[in-house]
C-alpha cells in the first residue's frame, strides 16, 4: 500500500543525496501535517487536559485514575 504512495522505485530514492534529503523533508512535512500542532494553552498558560477522545478531564477523574493504577 505504501509503495503506491511513492511514484518511483524505492531503490532510486537514495541514489542522489539531494533527492534523498528532499524525500526525507517531505516525510517530515507529512508527519507534521498529520500530527498537527500542540494544543492551545488556556488563560493561565497550561495546556488543557483531555482524554483520548478530546473530552476535557477534571481533577477528580485524574485522582481516580491514579488510585486505580496504584491499586494494581
Amino acid at each position: 500500500m505504501i509503495a503506491a504512495m511513492i511514484p518511483m522505485k524505492h531503490s532510486s530514492i537514495f541514489k542522489n543525496r539531494w533527492f534523498a534529503i528532499l524525500w526525507a523533508a517531505g516525510i517530515l512535512w507529512f508527519a507534521y501535517d498529520f500530527i498537527g500542532e500542540e494544543p492551545a494553552a488556556d488563560s493561565n498558560g497550561a495546556a488543557a487536559v483531555t482524554d483520548a477522545t478530546g473530552a476535557p478531564v477534571d481533577d477528580q477523574q485524574i485522582k481516580d485514575l491514579e488510585k486505580t493504577i496504584a491499586d494494581l
